[in-house]
């Protein structure tokens, strides 16, 4: 039998991550997926953190609007947009996205469109990024628990290693200044040179958004460290108080803009607008060469011309931005607060949540033993036997067994309520034995 030849380092790499039970869940829900109709007894996916609550928003403008599906009058002719673009993307879809992301934020920071950079969603922005301010051997601290995917999209094809900053449930998992110094502690007992800190505000699995007094505190150890921070504000528009969510641009703007050049904010469409397959995302950043690299680079990640018109459209039109962002925020409101009260009423308590798509919940006493083994038994069952895929803790890299990420909004409101019946009559069982 002739040997396989062998192929590169990055293709036989297991630093993908897709062994992890985040994926494993997920592969679940693909053979064995719940339809209301033809398959009642399937599995119901609450690991993908996706926005479907305002689709039919987004259905009636396009209705409305056929010119940003089409070339018509006005608009850019299909030679144009047919040929090559250059890196910068459409100057109209770059202005109207730094439109949106100030409106998104009610106002409280501004943003420049020449310094928007386009990217094939956030994944392509936060890979990106990587490349350009870390070199294969250096690491990011990022603050856990965390988004399974990042150990692909800022490991995988970089070579950069991640070190966890570990917080804890006894402060509702908030990063501290001593969680921070021991990360980059660990980072030297390893002999990994860190060379900056990427932050998840609201994306990270909590649905909790980070604080003006916490964004200071790590904006002054980037600074006192010389390193960069990266601010991952994918779910933005989803914070369910306009107030309680805080940009770092919004920090910056007050501090005069001090330290800015070490600053650099990843945002998309994909769960603001509901819109993962459009493959839509941005890097802000501060700095100029990081600006000019990250133009370069993003001719890999390119979004279409079609795209970049048709949402160019649609978030020009102020009046259609104000009540989609509104009526979004007000619906998961709403949907955040079913989930809550229909686990709390199973007696399934949450961390405390202002923002995202998703909970985290806290399922450790019904653990046979504290341990993340201990935790996976536990998520088999509700995977096998309960027929829920949910993501836990351990692919998160929670430090603490049992707490597990449950997305509420990428399903309709009856599959939410069979959702809850499961989990109401898996504890029930529990209960009862």
């Amino acid at each position: 039998m002739a040997r396989e030849a062998p192929l590169s380092k990055v293709a036989e790499s297991e630093t993908h991550g897709e062994n992890s039970p985040y994926f494993a869940g997920w592969k679940a829900y693909d053979e064995d997926p719940y339809h209301e109709l033809n398959n009642l007894g399937g599995v119901i996916q609450m690991g993908l953190a996706e926005n479907q609550v305002s689709f039919d928003l987004l259905e009636e403008y396009l209705e409305a609007h056929s010119e940003a599906l089409t070339w018509g009058e006005g608009a850019p002719g299909f030679r144009e947009n047919a040929l090559f673009q250059d890196y910068h993307g459409l100057q109209s879809f770059r202005m109207a996205m730094a439109s949106f992301m100030e409106e998104i934020r009610d106002g409280r920071a501004n943003f420049d469109h020449e310094r928007v950079v386009i990217t094939a969603g956030a994944t392509a922005a936060n890979e990106l990024l990587t490349f350009i301010l870390a070199d294969p051997g250096d690491a990011l601290l990022v603050p856990t628990p965390y988004y399974p995917g990042f150990d692909r999209d800022l490991r995988w094809r970089t070579g950069v290693e991640i070190v966890p900053i570990h917080c804890q449930s006894c402060n509702n998992f908030q990063i501290t200044s001593e969680a921070l110094e021991r990360a980059y502690e660990d980072a030297a007992v390893m002999n990994l040179k860190v060379k900056g800190v990427l932050i998840s505000n609201p994306s990270n699995p909590l649905g909790a958004t980070i604080g003006r007094s916490t964004l200071e505190m790590i904006l002054d150890f980037v600074t006192e460290k010389n390193i960069h921070l990266v601010s991952d504000e994918i779910y933005s528009g989803s914070a369910f108080s306009s107030e309680e969510f805080v940009s770092v641009a919004e920090v910056l703007q007050a501090r005069g803009y001090r330290g800015s050049e070490r600053v650099h904010i990843v945002y998309s469409l994909s769960k603001d607008l509901g819109l993962p397959g459009f493959r839509v995302g941005t890097i802000y950043s501060y700095n100029d060469r990081v600006v000019t690299t990250a133009r370069r680079m993003s001719s890999f990640t390119l979004i279409s011309s079609q795209t970049q018109h048709m949402l160019a459209s649609m978030l020009s039109d102020r009046e259609f931005t104000r009540k989609y962002i509104a009526t979004n925020r007000e619906r998961l409101r709403r949907r955040h607060g079913k989930m809550i009260d229909g686990l709390r009423k199973a007696g399934i308590e949450c961390s405390r949540g202002n923002a995202g798509l998703f909970c985290w919940m806290n399922l450790s006493p019904l653990l046979e033993e504290s341990t993340t083994e201990g935790e996976l038994e536990l998520w088999r069952v509700l995977l096998k036997e309960v027929k829920l895929n949910i993501s836990p803790g351990c692919s998160c890299h929670c430090s603490e067994p049992g707490w597990f990420r449950v997305c509420f909004a990428n399903m309709s409101e009856e599959t939410l309520e069979v959702a809850l019946h499961r989990i109401h009559s898996f504890m029930n069982q529990i209960k009862s034995n």
